[in-house]
């Protein structure tokens, strides 16, 4: 959301950003005003209570889409239940004339609706949750958005989609298309980006969160894999791993190939690589489908999984979807082999990069809001605001 929320402010809107403390550096990094509401969010605690020691989500619920779906739907319409008193306080001060929110961020539609002004969502990218989840938050909301004066939870104006359509989830309901231009947080480009000890690079991060939810031991089996690994050709292969510090003493000895690094702006140095390694987190995906990168999915839950089908179906990467695969350092290297030896997933990662840069730019979808909130409707024939369904 943030390169649009700079399209905004470069069109000369003024734009704040309202979230809990958790989100306040992220915000400040990226050169924005904002405003802290209530106490941190803690998101782990509706996974963590869940995992027996040393076990991982994927370990403990398996593909489990479907499954939890109702569960982390109601997640999200209590957080929002909770916070909405308190973001409304801040909007009918501040007296927005559009709204913009996430995905599952129902405190923005709920603003806007008591507020009269557009409210317009923002997908993370390949998106099979959003559609089965609204039902569920709506009921779930009903009787608060009623009583906040509306015939019940809003739909939003639009939904912003920065997913090329080759990748999007089948049954996601058609979005307003905008370019996926990555943020992946502030920071210096470090001296080891430009050092080659290796004719071939690939990117190793598996977020902030695999490794908090009992990922270590998956860590240290990919790891492995790159221990001797040369591709097909012969060539040697060196893994640039974003590991944080406080993981850092836990990971252990590495093989030579293997370049530990702490959590670095995966755009200053994903042009240096030749494949990524993930954990099918939307950030991530997105970020190395726009280099044009062929991507290894390693999913631990909900939406991650998809996201590794939908690369695979495109022909752009492969994805390892059982705990026996992931932790087996031989289908790992195998992985990893094919993605760099195999010109048809090289070509397929790039057609799909041609598709994102197709898309609109943040500027002209920026543009299209304006238009929105100055008539109420979507410009006349101009797709970047095509209603949600």
């Amino acid at each position: 959301m943030i390169p649009l929320a700079w399209a905004l402010r470069a069109a000369g809107h003024d734009v704040l950003v309202m979230g809990q403390p958790d989100i306040q550096r992220t915000a400040h990094s990226a050169g924005l005003n904002s405003v802290s509401v209530g106490a941190p969010y803690h998101g782990n605690d509706s996974v963590l209570p869940y995992l027996p020691p040393g076990v991982r989500p994927l370990q403990a619920l398996g593909r489990n889409n479907r499954e939890v779906l109702p569960g982390a739907a109601k997640v999200y319409a209590t957080h929002a239940r909770y916070m909405i008193h308190a973001y409304l306080e801040v909007a009918r001060g501040w007296r927005p004339d559009l709204v913009v929110g996430e995905q599952f961020d129902y405190t923005s539609l709920m603003i806007g609706g008591a507020l009269g002004v557009p409210a317009v969502h923002h997908r993370w990218g390949v998106d099979p949750l959003t559609g089965p989840a609204r039902p569920i938050a709506a009921i779930f909301l009903d009787g608060l958005c009623r009583r906040l004066g509306m015939d019940g939870l809003p739909e939003p104006h639009a939904v912003l989609d920065p997913c090329p359509p080759a990748l999007q989830a089948p049954d996601a309901a058609p979005g307003t298309p905008i370019r996926f231009v990555p943020f992946n947080g502030a920071g210096a480009r470090p001296d080891w980006v430009t050092e080659r000890p290796a004719a071939r690079r690939v990117c190793v991060t598996l977020g902030r969160q695999t490794l908090v939810t009992n990922g270590l031991p998956l860590l240290r089996h990919v790891i492995e894999a790159f221990d001797g690994l040369r591709d097909g050709g012969g060539a040697d292969v060196e893994a640039v791993v974003t590991v944080d510090s406080r993981f850092r003493d836990q990971v252990g000895a590495v093989p030579p190939a293997v370049r530990l690094v702490d959590p670095t702006p995966l755009n200053l140095f994903l042009h240096t690589c030749d494949a990524v390694v993930h954990h099918g987190g939307c950030g991530s995906a997105m970020t190395a489908t726009a280099a044009g990168l062929p991507q290894l999915v390693l999913p631990q839950l909900l939406d991650q999984f998809t996201v590794g089908d939908a690369l695979a179906d495109a022909g752009a990467g492969i994805g390892l979807d059982t705990a026996a695969a992931q932790d087996d350092p031989e289908q790992v290297r195998a992985a990893v082999t094919a993605l760099l030896t195999d010109e048809a997933h090289r070509s397929a990662a790039g057609r799909l990069a041609d598709a994102v840069r197709d898309m609109p730019s943040p500027a002209r979808v920026a543009s299209d809001l304006e238009q929105l909130v100055a008539t109420g409707q979507s410009p006349a024939g101009a797709p970047a605001l095509a209603a949600a369904s």
